[in-house]
């Protein structure tokens, strides 16, 4: 057994940089280590894995979510994470106003009664003007570039019809923000 900083300097050394910010981030999320912390860690690992770290961000709620917070970011794509929608609830992201993403696995959204509630949710959505889509959280961890290509498909498609329509522009309330600093590319 090792203490949960060992773990992390290690796994950051063995993971691809996908799963290293996803393992990053679900450490912060769970409360296991502390921002400083990981800035603590990162003075032991070569200066190449420091970009890692302006990365990080703990309202990834799954590996997931980390995976598409990073597609987005490559993309050039304004998102919030973890937006409440009146009449909606909370979702996982809202890009460019307009589109709402929910990374949906099979633990979290297996079912008829969370398929009927998550359905009822995207009408919800669309009632006050917003895309929906729910790419699968296989495809995130296994097909990313597919995952991009699609997302980029989608912004360009609906995007040229939504410019210029005045989307809301919600912000999480300061309760639900983490400590996390917002990292470049993540707007909030």
């Amino acid at each position: 057994m090792v203490s949960i900083r060992d773990a992390v300097l290690q796994s950051v050394r063995c993971q691809s940089p996908r799963a290293s910010n996803a393992t990053l981030d679900s450490v912060l999320h769970h409360g296991l280590l502390r921002q400083e912390e990981l800035v603590q860690i990162f003075t032991n690992l070569p200066l190449r894995y420091h970009p890692l770290l302006a990365l990080v961000d703990a309202s990834a709620e799954s590996g997931p979510e980390t995976y598409l917070r990073l597609i987005l970011r490559s993309l050039g794509l304004r998102f919030e994470t973890q937006v409440h929608l009146p009449g909606v609830g909370r979702v996982d992201f809202l890009v460019e106003g307009w589109l709402v993403i929910e990374c949906d696995s099979r633990a979290f959204h297996q079912g008829w009664d969370r398929q009927v509630r998550d359905r009822r949710r995207d009408i919800a959505a669309a009632r006050l003007g917003y895309v929906t889509i729910r790419p699968l959280a296989s495809d995130l961890l296994e097909a990313h570039a597919r995952v991009r290509s699609d997302l980029q498909a989608v912004v360009d498609a609906f995007g040229s019809r939504l410019t210029g329509r005045a989307a809301p522009q919600l912000r999480r309330k300061s309760a639900q923000r983490r400590d996390t600093p917002a990292s470049p590319g993540h707007r909030r």
